[in-house]
Parts: structure tokens; sequence; C-alpha cells
């Protein structure tokens, strides 16, 4: 056991400096990897991965906000919302099979991944959404994606910053952003898994300790040396490539 803690611990640490670039908390391959590493996927793997996305967008966010990166009044209606939405998708996780659960979480990510991918390509917007509009839409949104988040058991960054890139936020500010909304979805969303008794807390403590470490050099790499088409290419193949390799183990 002592090996296995270790080698989830490393692997974590890595997708946590590259998840921190792009403004996610990691859950979408946290949980994953300890589902392959024979830990339950209801049961440890959602609420684990929940728990270290918080603390990686946590851990990124404080630096972002340090370089006035996040857009803070715009976060607001996608904190309000999310933060209310993740909790009930946590409650309807214990009704809706594994399978299916792992099936939606891929379906997800490719659909983003594909948007992702076709937008990397294009030159970043120049004229953003009316303020009034952009606060309502994210409004809605954010209740929306909270509840997916919950039930998926990831922070919802990888709907937010599509969303946002689509209202026209610069792709380095809808991560930044992104990462600041994540905190709140997150731990209401773990919130609501402990409340229903699941926890690892050694596993948890080991792999804390590890995001904190990589989301922090993440952050600093993303704001001093990645593009924005990087940005968006490395969103892409990591959401893609996850959701095949989800697909092929649940059907093949």
């Amino acid at each position: 056991m002592p090996s296995i803690f270790i080698g989830i611990t490393v692997i974590i640490m890595a997708l946590s400096f590259v998840f921190a670039m792009l403004g996610l908390g990691g859950a979408m391959l946290y949980i994953p990897v300890f589902h392959w590493f024979s830990f339950d996927f209801k049961s440890v793997a959602i609420p684990t991965g929940l728990l270290l996305n918080g603390i990686t967008a946590l851990s990124a966010s404080v630096y972002y906000l340090k370089e006035k990166m996040v857009d803070i009044r715009g976060a607001i209606p996608l904190i309000i919302t999310s933060f209310i939405g993740a909790p009930l998708g946590a409650y309807f996780t214990k009704m809706v099979s594994t399978d299916v659960l792992i099936l939606l979480f891929a379906v997800s990510m490719i659909f983003a991944g594909g948007k992702m991918m076709i937008s990397s390509g294009q030159p970043e917007k120049t004229e953003m959404m009316p303020a009034r509009k952009r606060m309502i839409i994210m409004g809605v949104a954010g209740l929306f994606i909270g509840f997916i988040a919950g039930l998926l058991g990831v922070g919802g960054g990888f709907l937010f910053v599509p969303m946002m890139i689509a209202m026209g936020y610069e792709t380095k500010t809808a991560a930044a952003t992104s990462a600041f909304v994540v905190i709140f979805s997150s731990f209401s969303g773990f919130a609501g898994h402990i409340a229903e008794g699941h926890f690892d807390w050694a596993l948890m403590a080991a792999t804390s300790i590890a995001v904190i470490i990589g989301s922090q050099i993440g952050a600093k790499v993303m704001k001093e040396k990645m593009k924005a088409k990087w940005i968006k290419q490395m969103f892409a193949v990591v959401l893609l490539g996850v959701a095949v390799k989800l697909i092929w183990k649940l059907y093949l």
C-alpha cells in the first residue's frame, strides 16, 4: 500500500502542475487515476477528486489573484449558482450507476475538448459580451454546471473555461477566473459527499500536499511562459485523451 500511495502522489503532483495552467482543478484526471489504482469510483475516487480539485484551484488562485488575472466581479454569478448546484449533484450521485456516471463524464469531456480544439486555431476575441447579458448567462449556466460537477465529481472548470472564452474573455483570464470559481463548487460538492460518509483520509492527506506543490509551479509557468493557443490545445488533448480511455475501459 505505501508504494501505491507514493505512485499516486507523484502522478497527482504532475497532473496538478498541468491543470493549474489550464484553470482546472484536475478532478477529471484525478478521479480516473484513483479508479485505475482500484479505489472505488463512487466512495473514494469522486470525493477525493473533488477535494483535490478545490485545493489545486485554491493554490493556483492565490498566485493568479496576486497577479491580478482574475475577474472577481464576473465570477460572482458563477460562484453563487455553482455553489448551490454542486451539492445537489453530489446528492444524486447515489441514484446513478457507476457505468452511467463514467459515460456521462466521458461524453462531457469529448464535447468540451472538441470545442476547445476547434477554437485553438482562431484568434482571441477582442469584444466582450455585454455585462448584463453575460451575468445572466453565467448565473444560469453556473447552476447547471455546478450540478453536473457535483454529480460527476469535478469542479466544472472544463465547462467554465470554454463558456467564458465564448463570451469574449482572453484565454489566460478565463483560465485564472475559472480556477477561482472552481474553488467554491469543488468544496461545496466535496461537502455533499462527506455528508454521505465518503472519504479516505490517508489518501486525501498525501495527495493534498502533492497538489499544493504542483499547482503553484503550474500557475507560475502559465503566467510567464504559456501562449493562449498552447493552453487551448493542451486543454483539448487532455480532455479527449481521458474520455477515450474511459470509454475504452468501459466498453472494450
